[in-house]
């Protein structure tokens, strides 16, 4: 009874995550009013987001429905693969929909000029070939540590920290991994923070009050969406790691691998006026 009701409860979010994504892409796609550089980023989000749900989701619910907790060792690595391409690409979407902000603020004359639909492409291209050469490198560095001692991995997933944390030799090799994984995504989240503190500075000088609001409102949905993003991931990766945090850890995950991909829909539809008027004309 009470895995039919997690198996419930997770088909649940992970169909809400694919169709309310696929939803986006398809407004975006259709309403000719989206095509800006804001919602191509959003599209690449939510393309992004289905790639997320799908890499993790589908294989938790075959182990809850047939009690086989089994995955190959190819099939683990390539969850893996999948699911650092998924967080890195984010992280990097995440950064262009920060500068996206900062130009339309604080260069409104000038945003039409420097966001130009082959920026746009030319960004999208390179933030996937990075994330894809990044996700190989970390994910090949993993491959080479020994699984001698235990092949039991006590999370829901094949993630860094719980692979890591079988593997009892080759500390060069995970602190390698480590570190490129916290420089990465300290370096985003401060460029986004850095962003931010020159938007809030040019809102602040704008002098009515409803071109303060609306400021705030066009940035608003993305504040959120970075909070969601990097709040669970930070502290999962920041906190010390032991045998009592692993169910925290495991809570923590499904929250960005699940939850966050299924709320980024509600999060830039139902506060935005220009994604709901595509939406009542489709």
């Amino acid at each position: 009874m009470n895995e039919m009701f997690i198996f419930t409860g997770i088909l649940f979010i992970y169909l809400l995550a694919v169709v309310g994504n696929l939803i986006i892409i398809a407004l975006v796609c259709a309403a000719t009013q989206l095509h800006t550089p804001m919602y191509f980023f959003l599209c690449n989000l939510s393309s992004i987001d289905v790639i997320y749900v799908s890499a993790i989701l589908p294989k938790m619910l075959s182990i809850i429905l047939t009690g086989n907790k089994m995955i190959t060792y190819f099939g683990c690595i390539i969850q893996l693969y999948f699911f650092m391409f998924c967080a890195i690409t984010e992280n990097c979407i995440l950064i262009c929909m920060a500068y996206d902000r900062y130009v339309a603020i604080c260069s409104p004359l000038h945003y039409s000029l420097i966001m130009t639909k082959k920026l746009c492409l030319i960004i999208a291209m390179s933030y996937l070939i990075i994330s894809a050469m990044n996700s190989l490198i970390l994910t090949l560095l993993i491959s080479t540590l020994s699984f001698c001692y235990s092949q039991k991995i006590n999370h829901l997933f094949c993630e860094l920290l719980p692979l890591m944390a079988l593997s009892s030799i080759n500390i060069r090799t995970m602190k390698i991994i480590l570190s490129v994984a916290n420089i990465f995504g300290s370096s985003t989240f401060i460029f986004i923070l850095t962003s931010y503190i020159r938007i809030i500075s040019s809102v602040i000088k704008i002098r009515s009050t409803k071109g303060q609001r609306k400021a705030f409102s066009s940035c608003s949905s993305h504040i959120i969406t970075v909070l969601l993003f990097y709040g669970p991931g930070t502290f999962e990766y920041v906190k010390p790691q032991s045998e009592d945090s692993k169910e925290q850890d495991k809570i923590l995950s499904m929250f960005y691998v699940a939850v966050v991909p299924m709320l980024n829909p509600f999060v830039y539809s139902l506060r935005n006026k220009e994604v709901l008027g595509a939406a009542r004309k489709m």
